[in-house]
């Protein structure tokens, strides 16, 4: 048996191979049902050999792969075949052996039977649509199928549909992850409970098939993988070995999907560490298996792995047995590395790595580390089928099938530990692969759905140290990519950080290792144990050191950086997510008391960090200049725990900082951070290019300032709040730089700043000041609502309390200004915080912008009319641990700054501004607030005498301080300055100390007499104070003469000599308070206390009026405050308003109506000077155009279309828009019309019923084209040319309904040669245009409408001359002979062609413009190519085109009347004069000219049918009357009678009038015909009898009852024809229905060729109305009775004899072709206006039919799938595989369905495309989400709805063919869509 089934597989023995094959498929079953039985016995030991023997011999991992992998084996190994047949024969076999012997299928549906599925476990991969509901999640990263989500109740929810970056798994079913009521219906059950046991032999043989299909799949991998050449990628390879398995594997897959029973087979086989080394061990007789493990183990070294030394006994015992010498070298070597350095990664090589290698030794010198990343033991299939799996960098089938077995949960244990330990490998492979991208998502891919589960993440970390390998992983990972710090001390440093440029950054290749570890940290089990652990503390502090300092920009001075790095993207991104994001998931398990240890920790360790780096960067105390880094995440680690230690834990803040050694330090790069910010807005760094600017803007973006500026803030706080205020104070004026500003001079030198940045700078150092005092982020008191968790706030209510939803507003062009949220009233009133704005804001401008609306508010709610001041905000009081940062406030440096700033602005000092005003008086407000303890009213002399003489001010509180005099300042000023000339008193001493920062100190109090006036200087007093820190000894510090500054700043040589002035001040802060009030108010006395008038305002200080306004408000409550704070200031207040203001008694006028009168005032006289200016300007400018034109005629005023009222017929004037002269259009210099010639298929589009056409969103929904106006129009004209002559063919139809050209116009005009020079000078200018100046392209050079050519103006009238227009009594059968005799007169034209003259020339030219405008096959429908019949009728058609337009964009009937819908925007008249010009080259042969056949009774009937062999002409009924009339009237020379045409038009309405008498003859049934028929014969004699529609059809019948038209009515035929009970009135409602689309193209055809107005009427009464308009009423006719058609009738000859004659053609056709005589009668006349499809409600809807739909070309799913919204049609958007001739299908679809316009759904974007031509746009969506947003590209997944209003304005636009108008934003598509 067994032989016999070796044979079966033609094993490697050739004699075996010529076995006969064909009785041995039933020998499988056979052998399978064999084995079965043989393994069921007690004792199946002979079966198992038996079995083994079997499984050997077919699974042999020889011959395939070897053969696959090298070309010449397969050849030699017989053909190219061999392998794949090899392979699907093996696989045969498992499955008839799993089987045992019954068949696969049954044997699936067994095991299935007993799956207890309460998972899903659906894997996906990348870009699968997936579904999120966050009210049903219990973890964030819960995601569900669409088929599950679908079938779970989620309405209400809060829930997004979302595409898969990475891939994912379905979590239905999964209580850890959901909860259970959103599990869909068929994971709710708990089924375990009733599945039955699986019985033991249904599996038995997949337990021992299973190891050796698993094994020989792992052979397979380790024969196939060679280690690719140091340089040479060799995805190829591996990609072809991956191919050859690709059946294996899908089998595997195609098991787990059996469900849980085979699932937990697969499991044990994958697990069981003894099978494992049975088959794995390599030793044994048998060589193939020894030569894969030694490939095994020459890939375990390659991979810088080495295998634990208890393998190496073997090596050394057995070399005889073949094992290549290599390998065991290789081990030994190995071996030996374990605890060095590991050599063999290859970034190490490249030599310029020295110091990362310095630090990597350091690092690998702990051995637990090294074994983390070296050591790999493979001891179960599981395991080494990971290895393959990463080394081959995770195939997409691998990974599924290993995440397909997830749901077994013993699996999931052992296969999370296995990735774990193969976690070191992981980043090494990622690091090498080619291929970063993909792999990442697939290694997330599978991280994520073992790392969400808490539980196995918990486990792991107990059992599998897995954070110790993170961390460690990370940190080698980024030691790979260090460089030397150049921060602060470039020669010197120590510390090295991360090199952004590095591919590991730019590309983030980091962050599956680092999305990985915060998914953990998620965990609150996990994220203890590493806070509690010291060790990775360190490690890990170590690692966040790396980006410590990264990216440093250094400030160009000379010239413009060469090159601007975009390395900040990758710098932001890396802190973001390898720093902030840890840190806030550890810092989210640090909310409660009990967690105090962990921040101590944290704390601790950072401190140790920061010193660390502090070393390492040799920092003391002066920050190097012109540096900055903006990465700081040691810092910011230790901000965030402080500021959680307060807040949450109730730590106490003073235990968890350090000395003030090291607070000085803290503060330093945190505060150059926000100098740098204002140098930058400043434009200090200009030359650093866009970048710098781009990194300042993303340090304070939304999602990045948590993590940046907000810890940065709060560690100055911190800082501010602990060191002495003046040191700080004077530290941030230092910083940035403005200290030489601060002086009372009105001139000063600057070393450090140009005077053009001192003004920012200043303003920049202020507005710092006031965010650091008044930002309470972290500062408040822990209030109850701040232990509130964030998030468990619904964030939509907080949203809605504090703000109004402003819908979007959507433009014409379809693209949308996004709906806002704006503050509600109150939040203005009460809310509105600038200090918040400017912090929060990226640009300055939107600091404005955020002003200008709350000014708006103001302005709306009446509660202050002028331009306000950023309002000052009440703040929230301290927690106690801050209480501290209010000295700053309260120090004497920080006064001295307020007190020269507001002087400065009072002398009007240059560089100040009114934002410095604003935030000095903020700064003292905010004082006035926060006065530490209410002083008493007697002088406050605590600071005792012996301080005093340092100082400007007595004491430190600002309260005290305000009302304090000072008298002189003595200033070091320029020699040059004003203040030397008048000063006497300079020589009295000098001082040379600080000469170069601003040096000043006041004259003390009165009571100490000093004579001099003393130099105070910021800078020396900070250096003194951090001298006193440094040295610690008070007694010491005394002494110690102040340093010299440091040579750093100054600038030699440069500045002119400085002399020391003195000045005489005697004001207080109070006093120049009060005269900065009368200088905002620009009036003398303005301030007048207001507690003199009212008490009551001491009491109740809150004044609403005070807390909206400008600077003179905020002086107001300044004051006030000051005066409510002590009696002693309130008292001077009085004082100084007394000594300023002479006692005069109050007005009662207050000072604000006071300010409105005067702004009124000057308000008028500026709007009486603004008059006077225009007035001036107008006169001059008409000057100018009369002396500038010569302009001889007054008419040039009025406008240029001259109304038919007058009598004199003047030529009508055209202005040229580009030379702007006026004058008629001529032979010579012709003028012509800015036109936009566009081919359209808009009225193809037509559709005969009602119901609109559906989108299809199911299988069964399609739409057919077949009841389309332009597919019946097609079917009309093909059936003619099968029967009658070509020729005739072509005059009996119009086309155009598809791809006609359509011709719009905006109204100007231009001569033509001026319109050639303008597209000279587009062609040469080289901006980009959004058209092609090669297709003739431009935009009108007036409106800027987009046009493509220009339309002469036929010289003469505008509108026909009156002459013309008068109606002459000739009787019609006069006017007939006119209009023959007129047609045939070749080239009866003003205009000869035979002379070529420049109009003719043009109007050639404009013509070939309108035929290229459409492709050749809607040109062409004739079937001699070529023919001129073609051109003929393409030119009549246009005409048709364009009227039949105009008549749907007026709806479709001319009921409104009026003039065109467009105005003088129709250019109908000038296309009929260039249409007619040419249709007169081709004379119709007057034989065939219909106007005969209309006209005249033809003697030789029978003549016509004798010719048998030579095709008929289309009989007169069969023609369509409206394109006879367009026909005759171009065949006519123009200008036309009006005679003429009426004539033209009565004749062609009997026509007319007799198809609807025979249409409806065909129509009713035959006893109506009978009936009908004996009626109108009794009548046929009366008087009237040619007006009576009764006698006429009954005329009609009796005719046509000669052929054989009615025949064969009693077959089929009964069934279609609807019985009808036809009562006049619907018998006259039809023949009016059937004349009224004539009607209505004639009417609007004499309006725009005679120029006449079209009435306007009711529905009803629309065909008498238009009839008599067209002259076919005659005038007598009374409209008493019922109005009938057939009183418009005049017969040109007796009506019997011409009706017959055209039945007699009708008769002899029906002889032969009786059906299709009948379909050629009956047109369909009224089409309904044309619609886009009907779209669903809800974009779902939509979107779930379509995105997995396959592309009819190449039944893939497309990537871009779109559907045309005009026809239905599903394309793939830039598909490659549908397309055709280099034209993507969309492009061509839009060619074929809409003549070059196509409207695309994109569905996987929700929004609208639209092609037109060779441009293209996107125009928005129309579906829109619940807040009337649109989501683009699906982003937000939110269920959208269809919006009908955006709907419309799409369809308008289409109808109207005026895309090419609104739309702005076009590009070339090239053929690419």
């Amino acid at each position: 048996m067994a032989a016999a089934a070796a044979a079966a597989v033609g094993g490697p023995q050739p004699p075996q191979a010529e076995v006969p094959a064909p009785g041995l498929a039933l020998d499988k079953a056979a052998t399978a049902a064999h084995l079965k039985a043989a393994l069921s016995r007690p004792d199946n030991r002979a079966g198992a050999e038996e079995l083994q023997a079997l499984l050997e011999r077919v699974l042999s991992a020889e011959r395939p792969l070897a053969a696959a992998a090298d070309g010449e084996e397969a050849a030699a190994a017989g053909g190219g075949g061999g392998p794949g047949a090899a392979e699907e024969e093996a696989l045969e076999w498992c499955k008839c052996l799993l089987a045992g012997g019954g068949g696969y299928e049954e044997f699936c549906a067994a095991v299935r039977a007993y799956d207890p599925a309460a998972l899903c476990g659906l894997v996906w991969t990348a870009n699968f649509v997936a579904y999120r509901c966050r009210t049903c999640g219990i973890s964030p990263c819960m995601s569900l199928c669409a088929e599950c989500f679908h079938q779970g109740d989620h309405t209400g929810h809060d829930f997004n549909m979302f595409r898969s970056q990475a891939g994912g798994a379905c979590d239905c079913g999964d209580s850890n992850v959901m909860r259970e009521s959103g599990f869909c219906k068929r994971h709710q059950i708990k089924s375990s409970s009733n599945i039955p046991c699986v019985p033991k032999d249904l599996l038995m043989m997949s337990e021992f098939v299973l190891p050796r299909f698993i094994f020989c799949l792992i052979q397979y991998l380790r024969e196939g993988y060679n280690e690719p050449a140091a340089d040479v990628p060799s995805e190829k390879d591996l990609n072809k070995v991956l191919q050859l398995l690709e059946p294996q594997i899908s089998f595997l897959e195609d098991l787990t999907k059996m469900g849980g029973a085979m699932r937990s087979v697969l499991t044990q086989v994958l697990t069981n560490q003894q099978n494992y080394k049975d088959l794995t061990s390599g030793l044994g007789e048998n060589a193939c298996a020894r030569k894969s493990h030694e490939k095994y183990l020459i890939a375990l070294k390659s991979s810088g792995l080495t295998y634990p030394e208890d393998k190496l006994v073997y090596g050394i015992q057995e070399p005889s047995a073949g094992a290549s010498t290599l390998a065991v070298q290789g081990f030994a070597s190995a071996a030996g590395t374990l605890g060095q350095l590991d050599s063999s990664d290859e970034e190490d090589q490249d030599g310029s790595q020295g110091l990362g290698k310095r630090k990597r030794v350091k690092l690998s010198s702990n051995t637990k580390d090294q074994s983390i990343m070296d050591v790999l033991k493979h001891k179960s299939f599981l395991e080494e089928l990971l290895f393959w799996t990463i080394k081959y960098e995770f195939p997409q089938k691998m990974v599924t099938f290993l995440l397909n077995m997830l749901p077994d949960q013993e699996y999931k244990v052992a296969f999370t530990k296995t990735f774990v330990q193969h976690y070191a490998f992981i980043m090494k492979t990622l690091k090498k692969s080619h291929e970063s991208d993909t792999m990442s998502n697939r290694i997330v891919h599978i991280s994520v759905q073992l790392f969400s589960n808490e539980e196995l993440a918990r486990q792991v970390t107990e059992e599998c140290q897995l954070l110790d390998i993170m961390v460690t992983v990370l940190l080698y990972m980024m030691e790979s990519c260090l460089i030397k710090s150049e921060l602060q001390d470039e020669e010197n440093s120590l510390h090295v950080v991360v090199n952004c440029g590095e591919a590991l950054l730019k590309n983030n290749t980091y962050w599956p290792l680092v999305s990985d570890f915060i998914n953990i940290l998620s965990h609150q089990s996990v994220a203890k144990r590493f806070l509690e652990d010291h060790g990775l503390l360190v490690t890990w502090m170590n690692f966040v050191s790396f980006f410590q300092g990264m990216n440093l920009n250094k400030r160009e001075l000379n010239e413009h950086v060469e090159f601007e790095s975009q390395t900040y993207y990758a710098a932001f991104a890396a802190e973001l997510e390898a720093c902030a994001q840890p840190m806030w998931g550890l810092l989210s398990h640090c909310k409660v008391r009990e967690t105090q240890e962990y921040t101590r920790n944290v704390v601790r360790y950072c401190l140790e960090a920061l010193q660390d780096w502090f070393d390492a960067i040799n920092f003391v105390d002066e920050p190097a200049p012109n540096q900055v880094t903006f990465h700081l995440p040691l810092h910011r680690y230790y901000a965030m725990f402080l500021s959680k230690a307060v807040k949450c834990q109730e730590l106490d803040l003073d235990s968890v900082l350090p000395d003030q050694e090291m607070l000085m330090k803290l503060m330093i790069h945190p505060l150059q951070i926000q100098a740098s910010l204002a140098e930058i807005h400043s434009n200090m760094w200009v030359r650093n290019g866009l970048q710098i600017k781009g990194q300042a803007m993303t340090y304070v973006q939304s999602h990045f300032c948590n993590s940046m500026i907000d810890p940065d803030i709060y560690l100055l706080q911190v800082c501010a709040s602990r060191l002495d205020p003046d040191y700080f104070i004077s530290s941030v004026f230092e910083r940035f730089k403005v200290v030489d500003l601060l002086t009372m001079a009105s001139q000063h030198q600057n070393t450090v700043l140009d005077a053009e940045h001192e003004r920012s700078m200043l303003e920049g150092a202020l507005t710092f000041l006031v965010i650091l005092l008044s930002l309470r982020l972290h500062l408040e008191n822990p209030n109850p609502k701040s232990g509130i968790i964030p998030g468990s706030y619904s964030f939509e209510s907080v949203l809605s309390a504090v703000a109004d939803f402003k819908a979007p507003v959507f433009e014409p062009g379809g693209s949308m200004q996004q709906g806002m949220y704006t503050p509600k009233a109150e939040v203005w009133d009460h809310e509105f915080d600038p200090v918040m704005v400017i912090l929060r804001t990226v640009y300055r401008r939107d600091v404005q912008s955020a002003m200008d609306r709350y000014t708006a508010f103001l302005k709306q709610s009446g509660k202050f009319p002028g331009n306000p001041w950023p309002p000052y905000k009440k703040r929230t009081p301290l927690h106690p641990s801050y209480k501290g940062l209010m000295r700053l406030l309260h120090c004497k440096t920080l006064h001295i700054v307020l007190f020269t700033l507001l002087y400065k602005i009072l002398m009007d000092h240059q560089n100040l501004s009114e934002h410095v005003l604003c935030m000095v008086l903020y700064l003292i407000e905010l004082g006035l607030e926060n006065s530490a303890e209410e002083e008493s009213d007697e002088e406050a002399s605590a600071c005792g005498p012996e301080r005093c003489h340092d100082s400007w001010f007595p004491g430190s509180n600002l309260v005290s301080n305000m009302r304090h005099f000072i008298n002189y300042v003595r200033v070091r000023v320029p020699e040059t300055a004003p203040e030397v000339k008048r000063d006497s008193l300079a020589s009295t001493s000098s001082d040379s100390l600080g000469s170069l920062q601003s040096s000043r100190r006041p004259k003390v109090l009165q009571r100490e007499n000093s004579g001099t006036a003393q130099v105070f200087s910021l800078v020396a007093e900070r250096r003194k104070k951090f001298q006193e820190i440094i040295n610690r000894n008070s007694s010491e510090a005394n002494q110690v003469v102040r340093p010299k500054t440091s040579s750093k700043w100054s600038a030699p040589g440069s500045a002119p000599q400085l002399t020391t002035a003195i000045l005489e001040i005697k004001e207080s802060i109070l006093s120049l308070l009060i005269k900065l009030h009368h200088k905002l108010s620009g009036k003398q006395n303005s301030y007048y206390p207001p507690w003199l008038d009212d008490i009551e305002i001491l009491i109740q200080p809150e004044i609403p009026k005070y807390s909206h306004g400008d600077g003179i408000t905020a002086v107001e409550r300044i004051l006030l405050k000051a005066a409510l704070q002590s009696r002693m200031n309130k008292r001077i207040i009085e004082e100084i308003c007394r000594k300023v203001t002479p006692p005069v008694p109050p007005k009662k006028i207050t000072a604000a109506e006071k300010k409105t009168l005067d702004k009124e005032e000057r308000r008028q006289k500026a709007r009486e000077r603004q008059q006077k200016l225009l007035a001036e300007f107008a006169s001059r400018q008409k000057s100018f155009m009369e002396t500038a034109m010569d302009v001889d005629s007054p008419e040039s005023d009025i406008p240029m279309e001259i109304t038919t009222a007058e009598p004199q017929v003047s030529e009508a004037v055209y202005d040229c828009v580009i030379c702007g002269q006026s004058g008629p259009s001529s032979e010579d210099r012709p003028t012509g019309l800015v036109v936009l010639l566009q081919a359209s298929s808009v009225l193809g589009q037509c559709r005969d019923n009602v119901e609109p056409k559906k989108l299809p969103i199911s299988e069964e929904e399609q739409i057919y084209p077949w009841d389309t106006c332009a597919a019946v129009h097609d079917v009309r004209l093909s059936l003619l040319q099968r029967y009658f002559k070509d020729s005739s063919c072509l005059l009996a139809v119009s086309i155009g309904w598809e791809g006609g050209v359509y011709v719009q116009t905006c109204g100007h005009t231009l001569h033509i040669d001026c319109h050639k020079s303008y597209m000279e000078s587009l062609r040469n200018d080289q901006v980009l245009q959004g058209f092609s100046v090669d297709k003739g392209e431009f935009t009108c050079p007036l409106c800027r409408q987009f046009a493509n050519s220009v339309l002469p103006c036929y010289p003469g009238s505008n509108v026909e001359n009156n002459l013309w227009q008068r109606p002459s009594n000739k009787s019609i059968q006069d006017l007939i002979k006119e209009v023959e005799e007129l047609q045939g007169r070749p080239g009866a034209f003003p205009v000869s062609i035979s002379s070529e003259t420049n109009l003719s020339k043009e109007m050639e030219s404009v013509m070939k413009d309108i035929k290229n405008t459409t492709q050749k096959k809607y040109r062409d429908y004739s079937k001699t190519p070529g023919s001129p019949d073609n051109d003929f009728l393409f030119m009549y058609s246009v005409a048709r085109t364009n009227l039949e337009l105009e008549l749907i964009h007026r709806g479709g009937n001319l009921c409104s009347g009026g003039a065109s819908t467009a105005g003088k925007r129709s250019c109908l008249n000038q296309l009929f004069h260039v249409l007619a010009l040419h249709m007169r080259l081709y004379s119709i042969d007057s034989e065939y000219n219909p106007w005969r056949k209309l006209t005249q009774l033809l003697e030789e009937m029978s003549s016509q049918l004798g010719n048998e062999e030579q095709q008929p002409e289309v009989p007169i009924l069969y023609h369509d009357v409206t394109s006879l009339l367009l026909i005759q009237i171009l065949m006519m020379p123009q200008p036309l009678h009006k005679d003429h045409f009426t004539c033209i038009v009565k004749v062609l309405f009997t026509l007319l009038y007799t198809q609807g008498l025979v249409a409806l003859s065909v129509k009713c049934n035959e006893e109506d015909r009978s009936a009908w028929k004996h009626t109108g014969a009794l009548k046929k004699n009366t008087c009237d009898a040619e007006k009576s529609y009764e006698v006429l059809l009954s005329f009609v019948i009796s005719e046509l009852s000669k052929g054989k038209l009615y025949h064969e009515e009693g077959t089929q035929e009964c069934a279609t024809i609807i019985p009808v009970a036809w009562s006049p009135e619907s018998m006259e409602k039809y023949l009016q229905d059937f004349c009224l689309p004539f009607l209505r193209i004639t009417s609007l055809l004499q309006h725009h060729l005679f120029g006449e107005d079209l009435p306007s009427c009711q529905e009803e009464e629309e065909f008498s109305v238009l009839s008599s308009c067209l002259g076919l009423l005659p005038t007598f006719y009374q409209t008493e009775h019922p109005f009938i058609s057939a009183s418009c009738l005049d017969w040109p000859v007796p009506a019997f004899d011409i009706i017959s004659q055209w039945c007699f053609e009708i008769n002899s056709f029906t002889e032969r072709h009786a059906e299709q005589g009948k379909a050629l009668l009956i047109q369909e006349s009224k089409w309904k206006l044309p619609h886009l499809l009907q779209l669903p409600e809800n974009y779902n809807t939509i979107f779930q039919y379509y995105h997995r739909k396959t592309c009819s070309v190449c039944t893939k799913v497309p990537k871009d799938p779109a559907v045309c919204l005009v026809c239905g049609t599903f394309v793939c958007l830039k598909g490659l595989c549908c397309k055709q001739q280099s034209y993507c299908e969309c492009v061509l679809h839009s060619q074929n369905c809409g003549a070059g316009t196509g409207i695309f759904l994109l569905i996987n974007a929700s929004v609208i495309i639209i092609i037109r031509g060779h441009r293209f746009c996107l125009w928005g969506s129309v579906y829109l989400d619940a807040h009337g947003e649109e989501d683009r590209d699906l982003r937000r997944g939110k269920p959208l709805y269809i919006c009908k209003e955006r709907y419309k304005v799409l369809e308008q636009q289409w109808i109207s063919h005026t895309f090419d108008h609104i739309n702005k934003r076009w590009g070339p598509h090239y053929n690419g869509l």
